[in-house]
């Protein structure tokens, strides 16, 4: 037996594995031959300005005065250079962004396991083909392209990651930083021999990445007078480099510009799928080589942004975030980076025929040389009677063989097919399947005898069950932060707490200090969980950073969730009560709107279950019902309780997937980095740390898996419920499920649609394995006994 579950589990490991293997191999090829024109170049320098996180129309469009928020941009845009929107591809995030702009290709799929900090596998960029680079601003971006360039050429300034605090009371100095070092690297140079021969060297590139727009739209959102006033600060800063390059290389008209973001920003101040406020960003050009304004008397466009913008007169030339690689290359004449798949946009060069000509005809060349190299490759390792061009002809044939069969066959597979398990894989991409769920769940009590025999009982199951399937209605979590639901949870916690205990001292003539203490212990808590998010939204509101004490009491409330519950006692409803109220206490820390009272209303739901499949027993028949204010976890279950499956058990194990996927997707998609919120660890810590912010977002996701667990050890208590009986019910759920989403994984699009494709399949695949790993923390949660006061520690048996 223990041979065939092993068996199992590596059989499922391999299927596991093998999307990252089929879908997430890295698609870059090497050794082409660098390509580029032999005609002199317009220009000898380029400078790029990139203000990550700009959305295009918050540069374009009039303030409420009829005024620029950008003049100087403005004014490049009506008398100086070429102008248009960057359309830029999912994933909308720093890292893919920026490799498009500088490297010229979209994001290599295999970075979905490293995220933007790290290249996953070496490419070309338009600073390793330059022969001198500067670079000034963030870290994270910068190093990503310093790392293994070929040759000690590319120079990188960059502030302290630490600087990249949500909470700061001023983020424009992440720009100012910048200008001002900018500004003081070329006074240096006049004193420096060797730096300023540098520098009047031709093929060089100044890359100035401006962060105080991106952080002040996470922070405070893109409708904010700070998102909108450092747009102000972002314009002068520019107006003042470009008078420095004139200055100091004294008006030679050699020196070209381009200004652009890596990606937009939502309303609600996230980035990461394609939303067109997250995929339109400013693309404005000007200097050595480029096209001067062209005034124009009409333009046909299918948006209405020029009369929004005032722009109508001045022609708009759109253009996609890899071409701007190989636009940048053509200008200061190096080789177009050698993964580049831009596209050279001529409508923005000024310059001849005859350069055009030689510069696309190159372009393309370079395009064929990686086709090449990928021929090459993939003839070498695969079988030569296996080569051959896909045949699309298959999935028409398969459609054509299900069409021929008789229509009451193809009825009749197709309902067997999706009854059940179908509402599951919905569910998975649309939300509102859950609640359609939930709300037959309701319906439960009505087909069985239970309404009958305990009306109070199917009462409360059918109003949670109602009242959990509101959620999934509701948005994304994220989007409207309102503080007042958060409170209203804790209010809701304490209202109930207070009830709970004034019931157990009437209910147990042995309610003893010990107990009473906890209870109220963990009302303090929960106590100064809503005093901490009160305060430190204010004093984030009034930009005064988040208050040390709160950051303490945070993190000791956090490290006391893990301990308080082992200390109530291990009786059913009282230890599950205090599961409820230390998670709680941690999950209103980790919130900022209505899901603050979505674990509460699940445990609502789950305590209703627990009574519900308690009469359930009764019903089937099952002897020695016991009353669940009696009933205790014990954590050596003597296996001869166990009783054989029946029907109702597949019941079971289903409503255990169904809440399970209630739990991941009833208040967004967490597969989506672009569903969450920097924001909710906020109480924790303000300063950008991935790794801190993640673990913490991850615990606020597993905290209803928890709840949901710990309520099932219970089911399965009350029900003699065997958990080998309980996994392979849900593994054979989980593998037709898993059947569905192996052949939707997705390798293309933006992290939304190639996270949730993966995501889909692996929580499907990884379903009993994490469910092995809940189990034993729900046990951990409701069986293991801590004292205090120094008694001896015993379990119940």
């Amino acid at each position: 037996m223990l041979l065939f579950f092993i068996l199992g589990l590596l059989v499922h490991f391999v299927f596991f594995t093998s999307i990252f293997d089929i879908y997430f191999t890295s698609p870059l090829v090497h050794g082409m031959t660098p390509q580029f024109t032999s005609l002199p170049p317009p220009a000898r320098r380029l400078v790029l300005f990139v203000a990550d996180g700009l959305r295009a129309d918050s540069l374009y469009e009039l303030d409420e005065n009829g005024n620029s928020r950008a003049p100087f941009i403005r004014n490049i845009i009506m008398h100086e250079g070429s102008w248009g929107i960057s359309h830029t591809r999912v994933p909308t995030e720093s890292r893919p962004g920026h490799v498009a702009l500088i490297a010229g290709f979209y994001e290599d799929v295999s970075a979905v396991a490293k995220g933007w900090k790290e290249n996953p596998v070496e490419f070309d960029s338009l600073l390793n083909e330059s022969k001198y680079t500067w670079g000034w601003g963030s870290p994270d971006i910068l190093s990503m392209f310093a790392k293994d360039v070929s040759g000690d050429h590319v120079f990188i300034h960059t502030y302290d990651a630490d600087d990249e605090d949500f909470g700061a009371h001023d983020v424009t100095k992440l720009d100012t930083w910048v200008f001002d070092n900018v500004k003081e690297f070329f006074r240096a140079a006049r004193n420096n021999q060797s730096l300023f021969s540098k520098l009047n060297e031709e093929k060089i590139v100044f890359f100035l990445h401006l962060l105080g727009i991106d952080t002040n739209g996470h922070a405070h959102r893109p409708s904010s007078r700070e998102y909108k006033d450092n747009i102000k600060i972002v314009d002068a800063g520019i107006k003042e480099i470009v008078s420095m390059f004139k200055h100091f290389y004294g008006n030679d008209g050699k020196t070209a510009f381009v200004f652009t973001a890596d990606h937009g920003m939502t309303d609600w101040g996230v980035h990461g799928a394609g939303h067109p406020s997250e995929t339109l960003t400013p693309f404005v050009t000007w200097g050595a080589g480029i096209k001067y304004p062209q005034n124009v008397s009409t333009q046909q466009f299918e948006d209405a942004f020029l009369k929004e913008w005032k722009l109508e007169n001045w022609k708009r030339q759109d253009i996609n975030q890899a071409d701007i690689a190989p636009l940048m290359a053509s200008l200061i004449g190096v080789p177009f980076p050698l993964n580049s798949v831009g596209i050279l946009p001529l409508d923005y060069l000024n310059n001849t025929d005859l350069f055009k000509a030689e510069s696309i005809f190159t372009n393309a060349i370079q395009i064929l040389e990686q086709f090449k190299v990928k021929m090459t490759q993939k003839k070498e390792v695969t079988l030569s009677f296996l080569f051959t061009p896909f045949k699309f002809q298959v999935i028409q044939d398969l459609v054509a063989s299900l069409l021929s069969c008789p229509p009451s066959h193809f009825v009749g597979y197709l309902l067997v097919s999706t009854l059940g398990i179908e509402v599951l894989v919905l569910s998975f991409f649309y939300r509102y399947m859950l609640t359609a769920g939930l709300i037959a769940f309701a319906g439960w009590p009505f087909i069985t005898q239970l309404w009958t025999r305990a009306k109070r009982t199917s009462l409360n199951w059918i109003f949670f069950s109602l009242l959990l399937a509101v959620f999934p209605l509701m948005p994304v979590v994220g989007r409207k932060p309102d503080i007042s639901l958060v409170m209203t949870a804790g209010l809701l916690v304490l209202l109930l707490s207070l009830f709970v205990v004034a019931s157990l001292t009437k209910r147990k003539d042995s309610f003893v200090n010990e107990e009473l203490l906890l209870h109220l212990l963990q009302m303090l808590s929960m106590v100064l969980s809503m005093y901490v998010v009160y305060s430190t939204d204010n004093s984030l509101l009034k930009k005064q950073g988040l208050p040390l004490i709160n950051q303490i009491i945070s993190w000791i409330i956090l490290a006391s969730s893990f301990v308080l519950p082992l200390l109530s006692p291990p009786i059913l409803f009282e230890r599950l009560f205090s599961i409820l109220l230390s998670l709680m206490s941690t999950y209103i820390l980790l919130s900022r709107g209505y899901e603050a009272l979505f674990p509460l209303v699940l445990s609502c739901l789950m305590f209703a279950w627990i009574h519900m499949e308690q009469e359930t027993l009764q019903q089937s028949g099952v002897s020695c019902k016991q009353k669940i204010n009696s009933i205790q976890f014990i954590y050596n279950t003597d296996l001869t309780q166990f009783r054989q499956l029946c029907l109702d058990d597949i019941r079971r194990a289903f409503f255990l997937v169904f809440f399970l996927v209630t739990a991941f997707f009833g208040t967004g998609n967490i597969a989506s980095v672009n569903s969450f919120d920097v924001t909710s660890v906020y109480c924790f810590l303000t300063v950008f740390s991935p790794f801190i912010m993640g673990a913490l977002m991850m615990w606020k996701i597993l905290i209803p898996f928890v709840l949901v667990m710990c309520a099932f050890e219970a089911v399965q208590l009350t029900t003699q419920l065997s958990s080998k009986g309980l996994f392979l019910m849900v593994l054979v759920i989980s593998d037709i499920m898993a059947l569905h989403f192996f052949f939707l994984v997705r390798d293309y699009g933006s992290w939304l649609d190639i996270g949730t494709s993966i995501s889909h399949y692996v929580i499907v695949m990884s379903m009993t394995m994490v469910l092995v790993f809940l189990n034993g923390l729900a046990q951990l949660l409701t069986t293991k006994k801590l004292t205090l006061c120094g008694k001896p520690k015993s379990h119940l048996i």
